[in-house]
């Protein structure tokens, strides 16, 4: 049995089809019953003691990281049964500037993982051609996004591909030990991806790009300060590199990565 948490996300959910598209047994960890077609099981990550339903006869897990006692955490899995876990973890773990709020809890999970005794593998994938999403309010009501770091250009990776390198790791021999860096085949700009969108959904779509000060209070909106912090030291001070190019997703899957066009044809019912 395979246990996947963060199962109603954008990368947890596609995990979740990749491993039922395998035929494999897998289990949702949830806070509460979904309509997720698989078992699901009901606990907190951060209450370890809640798990014991979850992880009974669980043999890996797909882990997400930031939780408040993740050494705890892993220890309840490995007293479960778990021997191998897959954690989504980020570039942020090596920022030139590791002292921020994301790089910290990303750096405080992938170390309790590797003290834990289980087998492990860390996904480290530039950020999500998901986030997209985020437009969708401004697109509601209008033809132009606003949106900060528009000079940032970012090679982003498909939530499919990411769940699919996590399934070979899961499922396959040969991934112990290792760090799978992900993204995907282009370095786009925001406007090169709202473009993209445009052709896609057939609007005629602009891009204004905010100013630091415009992106910091629009942020401070969404999120706590100190990611705020983070954010803008990763993408306004540069701290931060997306725009490489790996070739891990094809290396892994056998298949290159999906295009931003892929990503934008495969959700485009969501932006109408």
């Amino acid at each position: 049995m395979i246990l996947v948490t963060g199962a109603t996300g954008n990368v947890g959910g596609e995990v979740v089809q990749a491993l039922v598209r395998e035929q494999q047994p897998v289990r949702a960890l949830v806070r509460e019953q979904t309509d997720l077609p698989v078992e699901q099981a009901v606990g907190d990550l951060n209450e370890p003691t809640s798990l014991a339903t979850a992880l009974d006869g669980v043999g890996a897990v797909f882990l997400l990281p930031g939780y408040r006692d993740m050494p705890g955490l892993l220890t309840a899995m490995r007293q479960a049964g778990v021997k191998r876990v897959v954690l989504l973890s980020s570039l942020a773990t090596v920022a030139t500037d590791t002292r921020n709020a994301v790089s910290e809890f990303m750096i405080r999970s992938e170390s309790a993982v590797r003290e834990s005794g289980l087998a492990w593998t860390f996904l480290r994938p530039n950020a999500f051609m998901s986030n997209a999403l985020r437009w969708l309010p401004q697109l509601r009501s209008s033809d132009v996004v606003e949106d900060g770091f528009g000079d940032v250009p970012i090679a982003s990776v498909d939530p499919y591909d990411i769940a699919a390198v996590a399934v070979r790791a899961l499922l396959d021999s040969g991934h112990e030990e290792r760090i799978h860096m992900l993204s995907g085949p282009q370095r786009l700009l925001p406007a090169e991806r709202l473009a993209i969108l445009a052709q896609v959904l057939g609007r005629d779509l602009r891009f204004h790009p905010l100013t630091d000060e415009q992106a910091r209070a629009d942020m401070s909106e969404r999120m706590p300060e100190e990611y705020v912090h983070a954010f803008l030291s990763f993408y306004s001070d540069r701290t931060l590199d997306e725009s490489l190019i790996y070739p891990t997703v094809e290396e892994v899957t056998g298949h290159p990565p999906r295009t931003f066009h892929q990503w934008a044809v495969a959700h485009a019912n969501d932006f109408r």
